[in-house]
């Protein structure tokens, strides 16, 4: 079970000086990318460097709103609505309610294709996250545990149970092929990067 904290990832400035970006991962490696998944702080309106052959997925999730103009047609952007946009596109952002905060998915056309889902948590119904999926806490609290075996009884003893760990705001869990589990309360993004066949 993997977990990418929030506090550890390095911030990089940008070129024009309008944020910085924080890397969360990337592959094949983290410089020549075909998949990429950060967190930004937009401080100043502008124009986005352009990324031939990449799709984009942009959502804010601190802040209230980003007008986003691409090939000259504004997208007003909401909290917590991912939206889908070419890297090879013409576009810029306006911040008409302030600086903001938005996770950012990025996949190399023909090569992967990403996805990404806002969902409610519940302490009820443990939320997994597979292979080639990062789960983002935007808000709340929750905690992760280790997927449960269907055939070990837990009950019998509480040592044998999985331990879980606690989540802080913008902690990415990573998935994995036994899908560890999300409980608490508060919104995810869950993100989903296929591989094209």
């Amino acid at each position: 079970m993997e977990i990418i904290r929030y506090a550890s990832l390095k911030s990089t400035p940008w070129a024009n000086g309008g944020g910085i970006t924080r890397q969360i991962a990337a592959g094949p490696d983290t410089k020549n990318w075909d998949w990429r998944v950060s967190l930004a702080e937009v401080s100043k309106a502008g124009p986005f460097s352009p990324l031939p052959g990449v799709d984009r997925i942009i959502t804010v999730v601190e802040g209230d709103l980003i007008a986003l103009t691409v090939d000259g047609v504004e997208q007003a952007l909401e909290t917590y609505r991912p939206f889908r946009f070419s890297g090879d596109s013409e576009t810029s952002a306006a911040l008409p309610t302030g600086v903001l905060k938005d996770l950012n998915l990025m996949t190399r056309r023909g090569a992967f294709k990403g996805y990404a889902a806002i969902i409610e948590l519940s302490k009820k119904r443990p939320h997994p996250v597979f292979a080639d999926q990062f789960a983002v806490l935007l808000q709340g609290s929750a905690t992760v545990s280790p997927a449960a075996s269907p055939a070990t009884d837990y009950a019998k003893s509480s040592s044998t149970a999985p331990a879980a760990e606690a989540l802080g705001k913008f902690d990415t869990v990573v998935g994995s092929d036994d899908g560890p589990e999300i409980s608490g309360r508060g919104f995810l993004a869950v993100l989903s990067i296929d591989p094209v066949p």
